[in-house]
């Protein structure tokens, strides 16, 4: 059964041709994050992220440099981490969060995302399987579906 956020629009992404440093370590398979410059295991949710952010930086021209990965933030006592965190004039603008091949995308996905965002209060929420890609422009109204991702060097976007 679909039970895909059936209201909104897909957002469209191109991958770019998968190009990972993959090795095993300690009988484990591994996948090379420049972000955390560091090997992690290769998960299928972790080959969602390294894809996603590829993309990013290769055809949304997003600064690797002002990503962070698996982002830990505190809501009271409850902590949890963030799949993507992008940053914007040292601000967090936008959360991506990932989920393996096949997970719908559904009403969970988007408490979890909303909530990281009680937190955060980016300007751009994303949630992704690989194969379908959700985004939602925040404001103090709630929010709007989006179609294409946001141009980063637009000042205030």
């Amino acid at each position: 059964m679909n039970d895909h956020i059936s209201i909104s629009p897909l957002m469209a992404v191109s991958y770019p041709s998968p190009d990972f440093e993959i090795r095993v370590i300690k009988d484990k398979q591994m996948i090379w994050d420049g972000i955390r410059k560091k090997y992690v295991k290769l998960t299928p949710e972790e080959w969602v992220r390294q894809n996603f952010l590829q993309y990013l930086i290769q055809h949304a021209h997003y600064p690797p440099t002002l990503m962070a990965i698996e982002k830990e933030i505190r809501s009271g006592e409850l902590k949890r981490r963030c799949d993507i965190v992008i940053y914007k004039e040292s601000h967090p603008w936008m959360i991506i969060e990932c989920k393996e091949p096949g997970t719908s995308i559904n009403e969970n996905a988007l408490r979890q995302i909303l909530g990281y965002n009680m937190t955060l209060q980016v300007d751009y929420l994303v949630l992704t399987n690989g194969d379908y890609t959700y985004g939602m422009k925040c404001d103090v109204h709630g929010g709007q579906f989006i179609t294409s991702f946001p141009d980063y060097y637009i000042k205030n976007n």
